[in-house]
């Protein structure tokens, strides 16, 4: 049980924009789509529309929709709830998988009795961020693992986020497993820019669902690429879980750069981030634990302290991510060909309460 928590201020916006509205025209037998904020007028032509009839203004618009080239960058597709209850949990790991699950099946009945609909827990949550326990950790110790987190998703009808080792063969990976209400696991990410010699890289980038909400995880080290957040934005994210365990509070010189930067990662790619980090010990060592969530334009909506254990929780307004900024990398500038093939290299998870989506499908721990 983690000794407080913290609820995020009710913010009261107004004059927010809504999430990109995606316009299809059959032109010349290609399909084009274009985000809202890249059907401007060229300034050169602006100073009259408002004057121009309105027959002409719609031939304009057919002729500059036939002369822009294909973009393919995902909208979320079908009904995309209004909120989505979150939750960041700071939580101390400890030398021992059976204590460290102990806790986060707790933190994840009494989330799941309060509403949350989402728990994000830090980096190698399941064997604490030691590289002798992650490496000296088999398989069937983190398959019972996963198994007992995923009961208690299915028993307090909860989505957990959590960081942890995972074996594939002879691969071991410092990965976050995505394990929804029913149980079954939704998504594996692997990290793939490391910072610890005994993992192997991650190999991919992916947009999966999470209570019908498009998402997409970083672990640690990875927000120092802004690209591995930016494509998975750009193939429909709008929401991104980061899982830490960064440098522990003896290195103060790095704790204003890591907020700055998981910062710039919403901001400059309008969707939330929800940020679980383990806390900092009374010896010093460990983390420095400031797990937060942060709002589409950058502000941080609410933060933990650097000492406690303790579950910091929002409501995010969905249609405040609208990746904006993210989608004028496909109408502007010479690099909208590389992050439209970029979109290309990104997994799309079914979503696994439809059965009859295409995609990478879920599993049973």
């Amino acid at each position: 049980m983690l000794a407080s928590s913290r609820v995020s201020r009710h913010h009261t916006r107004t004059g927010t924009a809504s999430p990109a509205r995606t316009a299809r025209s059959q032109i010349e037998g290609k399909v084009i789509r274009l985000d809202q904020d890249s059907c401007r007028w060229p300034s050169s032509m602006s100073w009259g529309t408002a004057m121009m009839p309105k027959r002409f203004t719609q031939i304009l618009v057919v002729l500059v929709a036939a002369t822009t080239p294909t973009v393919h960058a995902e909208e979320p597709s079908g009904s995309t709830p209004e909120t989505l209850r979150v939750a960041a949990v700071q939580l101390r790991s400890t030398r021992g998988i059976e204590s460290n699950v102990d806790r986060i099946v707790a933190q994840l009945r009494e989330l799941g009795a309060e509403g949350v609909q989402v728990a994000v827990f830090p980096e190698c949550a399941v064997t604490g961020y030691f590289e002798d326990e992650a490496t000296a950790a088999t398989a069937e110790q983190l398959r019972s693992a996963e198994r007992r987190i995923a009961r208690a998703c299915q028993e307090a009808g909860i989505t957990a986020i959590v960081g942890t080792p995972y074996r594939d063969g002879e691969a071991l990976y410092n990965s976050a497993i995505v394990i929804g209400p029913r149980g079954t696991v939704i998504e594996r990410y692997h990290k793939v820019q490391l910072a610890e010699p005994w993992p192997t890289p991650g190999d991919h980038l992916s947009v999966f669902p999470v209570e019908g909400v498009p998402c997409s995880i970083i672990i640690c080290h990875d927000e120092r690429y802004p690209e591995l957040v930016r494509l998975p934005v750009l193939a429909g994210a709008r929401v991104i879980f980061y899982l830490s365990h960064e440098s522990g509070i003896r290195q103060e010189r790095k704790v204003g750069p890591y907020r700055a930067q998981i910062q710039a990662r919403a901001v400059e790619n309008s969707v939330f981030v929800v940020h679980a980090n383990a806390p900092a010990n009374d010896d010093l060592s460990g983390s420095h634990g400031q797990s937060r969530i942060i709002d589409p334009d950058g502000t941080i909506m609410v933060e933990a302290s650097m000492f406690e254990e303790e579950a910091v929780r929002a409501n995010l307004e969905l249609p405040r991510a609208s990746a904006a900024n993210a989608m004028r990398s496909l109408s502007r500038g010479p690099l909208r060909d590389w992050w439209r093939e970029g979109i290309d290299r990104v997994r799309i998870v079914a979503d696994p309460t439809n059965q009859s989506a295409e995609g990478h499908s879920s599993e049973n721990p």
